[in-house]
């Protein structure tokens, strides 16, 4: 009952089998270390990891310690383990109900249970091992005798007459308990090199562990700030739309006021016309002369002109005097201010982008380079606004002076970054080969080592061939998988964080690189032109 107790306590209650590389969890419950990794697994995603023993929660995956003393008693304690069945072997004597073997004799081949093991032979030839149904294997395939020794010079197991008259006669042999126990004190002295390498090991696959935790928050939180970054990005295009919508809502409704004033004064105008011309007609229709003659006299001011001219001309020009200053120009229909509310428009966007490039990179200080013609060697010219630099081949006459590249057409650029977070673009031509980095101040200027990734003091990007990009530092190069579809880089530095990015800006952008260092000097731009036909040119 002990011993079932015992196996018990070293089972895992996953597996239910004693325990393989047992850990230990916060909450004090151990697990061999697959099954719980196992569980686990298909608990990715879900929120929160928990115990199968008390379900405890953990909201982030627990790094994982191995339970030195529960292993090793495990290890102790499967060899001695005996589960009745478990072997399979059962009793050769009890015929009509199987009962698990708890022996096996190898001089009778044949295994027995504890009842017929108690009245078995216990004299020294009838050797008894673990339940086995494979007695061949325990015996001289030449004498068909018990394996009892071990011969050290050919490294098997023999019988007695193999060493007596054999022909492992005259050879050092030993019990076969006494091999076996050199052989385990071989094996503790391997265990003794093997589990702290296993535990270094165990330390070092926590490293990735929580390199992935580090990167999941650091996903998280990129994403909530693109997340909240887009959230504000719609709130103001959403404001601007409003205030675009109100200020042509405004331009709508005060057209179409001017509008509704100038109906209004041509329907009064209509109306008072519509009037004189019935009254107009209602004489003329008139068959009494005296009545028409009256009107005439009593209405003269509305229908007649100077006295003494004819009626004709006297009613035009008294249409001429009711209308003179009274015409009114009708504006152009839909007279919006187009151009204001196009200004309104680029301005609003305009303001949107701005603030968004200084959300994304916060504090990034200007990316405006100049090239240091005091540094660019005889074979660079540069163009006067010092924004390009190609390949000459017509000596420039320039003085040779300790800043100057003697040897390669390079040229670095007069401002310098000691710290925080910079870019800048260049584009270069397409059939020459060009490289574009950065470089201590402290580079040599002549020689072997003065090429730009040919020391430890430059990182660049090599575009070669037309369609072929490396990088290289400390004259190791690396040739780059991706075949380049635009001649415009994006050199991208974080000082302190040690890292030079390039960017290829394609569609969509491309990352070809990133150098990982300690930088130790202020950094300069850094341009090569290669060939005849290079060419290298900031965007500013």
């Amino acid at each position: 009952m002990a011993t079932a107790d015992l196996r018990d306590e070293l089972s895992c209650s996953i597996c239910l089998s004693i325990y393989t590389d047992p850990v230990s969890l916060p909450c004090g419950h151990n697990f061999c270390r697959d099954c719980i990794g196992t569980t686990w697994d298909t608990q990715e995603g879900s929120g929160a990891y928990s115990c199968p023993e008390c379900k405890e929660k953990y909201q982030e995956r627990p790094a994982l310690h191995r339970n030195k003393t529960l292993g090793n008693i495990a290890e102790r304690f499967r060899p001695t383990e005996t589960e009745p069945g478990e072997t399979g072997i059962f009793c050769t004597y009890c015929v009509l109900s199987p009962v698990p073997a708890a022996k096996s004799c190898l001089l009778c081949e044949a295994s027995l249970c504890d009842t017929h093991l108690r009245g078995h032979n216990k004299s020294a030839e009838h050797v008894l091992t673990q339940p086995t149904d494979s007695f061949m294997g325990r015996k001289c395939s030449v004498h068909h005798k018990v394996l009892e020794y071990y011969c050290c010079e050919e490294s098997v197991c023999v019988c007695v007459s193999c060493c007596l008259a054999g022909e492992h006669r005259g050879h050092r042999v030993e019990l076969l308990s006494e091999a076996s126990e050199k052989k385990k004190e071989k094996l503790r002295k391997v265990l003794e090199k093997l589990r702290p390498e296993r535990e270094e090991t165990e330390r070092g696959a926590q490293r990735p562990q929580e390199r992935r935790r580090e990167v999941a928050e650091k996903a998280a939180g990129e994403t909530e700030k693109v997340t909240v970054l887009f959230r504000d990005i719609r709130e103001q295009l959403e404001a601007l739309e409003k205030r675009l919508l109100s200020e042509i809502y405004r331009q709508k409704e005060e057209l179409s006021l001017q509008l509704s004033d100038l109906m209004e004064q041509l329907e009064i105008k209509k109306d008072e016309l519509s009037r004189k011309i019935r009254h107009i007609e209602e004489l003329c229709n008139m068959a009494d002369p005296l009545t028409v003659l009256q009107e005439r006299e009593s209405h003269g001011a509305a229908f007649c002109g100077a006295e003494g001219a004819d009626n004709e001309e006297e009613y035009d020009t008294e249409e001429e005097d009711d209308t003179e200053g009274e015409d009114i120009k009708v504006p152009a229909v839909g007279d919006l201010d187009v151009d204001l509310i196009s200004e309104t428009l680029l301005t609003g966007l305009a303001a949107i982008v701005t603030g968004v490039k200084k959300r994304v990179i916060p504090g990034q200080e200007a990316t405006d380079l100049l090239l240091d013609i005091n540094t660019a060697g005889n074979d660079v010219s540069v163009s006067g606004d010092r924004k390009s630099a190609s390949h000459s081949d017509k000596d420039q006459g320039r003085p040779e002076t300790p800043e100057r590249f003697q040897d390669y057409p390079q040229a670095l650029s007069t401002r310098s970054f000691s710290s925080g977070r910079h870019y800048w673009e260049v584009e270069g031509n397409e059939s020459g080969d060009w490289m574009v980095g950065v470089a201590y101040p402290s580079i040599e200027r002549g020689g072997n080592g003065s090429c730009i990734g040919d020391e430890n003091k430059s990182w660049c990007l090599f575009r070669w061939n037309y369609y072929k990009y490396s990088v290289r530092h400390d004259r190791k190069e690396k040739e780059l998988r991706h075949v380049p579809s635009s001649r415009r880089i994006r050199i991208s530095l974080d000082y302190e964080a040690g890292h030079l990015s390039f960017y290829e800006l394609s569609e969509p952008i491309r990352h070809l690189h990133t150098f990982t260092a300690t930088f130790t000097e202020p950094l300069h731009a850094a341009f090569c032109v290669w060939e005849f036909d290079a060419c290298v040119r900031i965007i500013s």
